[in-house]
């Protein structure tokens, strides 16, 4: 009797040790683990990457904002090449394409 307690004993951990040995492979190399885990790692840099981009784009407005706000030559810069307007006293001359 004593000697089945000594076996169950070593038995058990044995026995999940294999077992993990088995999964845990099995699990990462599944489709939702480690492949997953790169797709979406790869993922998160590409967000990461516009989200960069997006907030010096927002940087670059808020200074052309405030430029606006407090620059008359701003101004004057946007509605000349923006929008193609002259002052009273300037002639236009169009050449031909």
């Amino acid at each position: 009797m004593r000697r089945l307690g000594a076996t169950a004993a070593w038995l058990v951990p044995f026995t999940l040790l294999v077992t993990a040995i088995v999964a845990v492979p099995l699990r990462i190399l599944d489709d939702r683990g480690l492949p997953r885990y790169r797709v979406l790692k790869a993922e998160l840099r590409e967000v990461e990457a516009t989200n960069e981009r997006l907030r010096r784009e927002v940087r670059a407005l808020q200074r052309d904002v405030e430029d606006l706000r407090h620059d008359p030559a701003a101004i004057e810069r946007v509605a000349r090449d923006e929008l193609g307007l002259i002052r009273r006293d300037e002639i236009v001359f169009q050449f031909p394409q």
